[in-house]
């Protein structure tokens, strides 16, 4: 992470921590990737907001919209009207990433990359979440994702440590203690 969205991050982090913010660090992480998925999906839209050619008014217009539109907490909108003010909207993914990482850090969580070959249920993910934060010790967020290539079960990332309960992953340490022994 780089100094700068460290920075930016930090500084919406302090706000939504403040007392009487208003909104949760949870409701603020899914703003936020909203607003990054709109952005990041109109490149017409990025452009504009980068643009010298169009004027700070004019841009402030539009994130004040769009930001209504989808329903946005004050906070938030603010916070894009600086981002976009400074010329900053490219960055906005790298913001996203360190403002998730201080939420984590401000909250005691672990981010958890979980993957499955296929869609889990909410149920099926409560016990995912409970398991691991059982043998963890600490509260996790997990970020979901398919894996078809997993055959089966699931394989989740936390920290620097893996734990792999994927039909794939069983034939691999079958086929490795096989290998081993000849």
């Amino acid at each position: 992470m780089d100094a700068l969205s460290v920075h930016y991050a930090a500084a919406l982090a302090n706000a939504v921590f403040a007392p009487n913010a208003g909104i949760t660090p949870q409701d603020a992480i899914a703003q936020l990737r909203t607003a990054e998925a709109l952005l990041s999906d109109s490149k017409q839209l990025e452009h504009a907001l980068l643009s010298p050619s169009v004027s700070k008014v004019r841009k402030k217009t539009v994130i004040e919209k769009l930001a209504t539109e989808m329903g946005l907490h004050r906070l938030m909108r603010n916070f894009l009207l600086v981002i976009v003010t400074h010329r900053r909207t490219r960055e906005l993914p790298a913001i996203r990433r360190s403002f998730e990482a201080a939420v984590d850090e401000r909250l005691g969580w672990v981010p958890a990359d979980i993957a499955s070959a296929k869609d889990l249920s909410d149920e099926q993910k409560k016990e995912v979440e409970r398991s691991l934060e059982a043998k963890l010790g600490k509260s996790i967020r997990a970020n979901y994702q398919v894996d078809p290539q997993l055959i089966g079960g699931i394989r989740a990332r936390v920290a620097s440590r893996e734990y792999d309960a994927s039909v794939k992953g069983k034939l691999e340490q079958m086929r490795q203690r096989l290998a081993f022994r000849h």
